[in-house]
């Protein structure tokens, strides 16, 4: 698919698109409006379970029928419009440029002995609290986040973009989106964000395995530990509450020797994730920029593995 080539490209050239209205902001803002009109009408738990399912399933079905339909009616300018709009929905659903460009900031305030710059470019690509952390935790957290959303970020859009073209990858980006948004397991979201947390949980769960594989070998590929890093995402794979977010963290943990997981603070509240890895290594800022390299080089076989299995599937 010529689309999902091109898309990936722009987005290692361009990054995320600044200066106009994002799809996946589009979708966030959807999902604050529809989520306030809900509450007002659902109360108590059995309710607020019925208001997430409500949600979520007019979110994702109708940012799925709004692409359809928009691609129907640029048809009516030819297959090339079509391919052009495509192209451009797609890219906005990739984020591996965008990632690093926010992630090497971090670095570079850390590199620059600037902490609290450091904390303030880290609380932008966060949940967690970052006023208390030092530079060990600032850099454990900005390697985590660069772990995880090679999945959420790359591969899984990749996927998605591949099988169902731009309606289904920014469907996915829905999902993803409001997983952020409601799918906390605090007492707000707990019943509201049931459903999007499942959906978020399924649609992820072969992607999330296809990045645990792949990140070993482009680990080998770079020269970092290969073997190693296949060896603590089989093991440490499943040690998060989720069924798929420890794949990447395990498998970048083996590559770089390192320790990932740990407290972090949540609304004010810690919470002590798994430890992930064996910690040969001392977590330091420039691993951070191995985890980009990491990144990088999944994000390409990723790209390749899909395109392959479609042309197979497709002969």
């Amino acid at each position: 698919m010529i689309e999902v080539i091109i898309a990936y490209i722009l987005d290692l050239i361009l990054g995320d698109p600044q200066g106009y209205p994002h799809p996946v902001r589009i979708i966030g803002e959807f999902v604050s409006f529809l989520e306030e009109k809900l509450r007002r009408i659902y109360k108590g738990t059995e309710g607020e379970k019925k208001a997430g399912i409500i949600l979520c399933v007019t979110v994702v079905l109708l940012t799925y029928g709004v692409v359809y339909a928009l691609l129907f009616v640029i048809s009516i300018l030819g297959k090339y419009a079509v391919m052009a709009v495509s192209i451009f929905l797609i890219y906005t659903a990739l984020a591996t440029r965008s990632l690093d460009v926010e992630v090497r900031k971090v670095y570079k305030s850390l590199k620059d002995g600037d902490i609290d710059a450091a904390r303030k470019h880290l609380s932008m690509i966060v949940s967690r609290e970052t006023d208390r952390l030092d530079e060990k935790d600032i850099a454990r957290a900005a390697i985590e986040t660069v772990a995880e959303n090679i999945n959420d970020g790359i591969v899984a859009p990749i996927m998605y973009a591949v099988i169902g073209g731009a309606p289904l990858v920014l469907a996915y980006k829905a999902v993803s989106t409001l997983d952020s948004m409601v799918g906390y397991k605090n007492e707000k979201y707990i019943n509201f964000g049931w459903a999007s947390a499942k959906l978020d949980d399924i649609l992820n769960f072969i992607p999330a395995r296809i990045t645990g594989m792949l990140i070993p070998v482009a680990a080998w590929l770079l020269g970092y530990d290969g073997k190693s890093s296949f060896r603590i995402m089989l093991r440490d794979r499943l040690k998060h509450d989720s069924p798929n977010s420890a794949h990447g963290e395990a498998a970048v943990a083996g590559a770089l020797g390192i320790k990932l997981g740990g407290t972090n603070y949540y609304f004010g509240r810690p919470e002590n994730k798994p430890i992930l890895g064996e910690g040969k290594k001392d977590i330091k800022a420039e691993h951070i920029i191995d985890a980009i390299k990491i990144m990088y080089i999944t994000s390409l076989i990723s790209l390749l593995f899909f395109l392959l299995v479609r042309f197979f599937i497709m002969i």
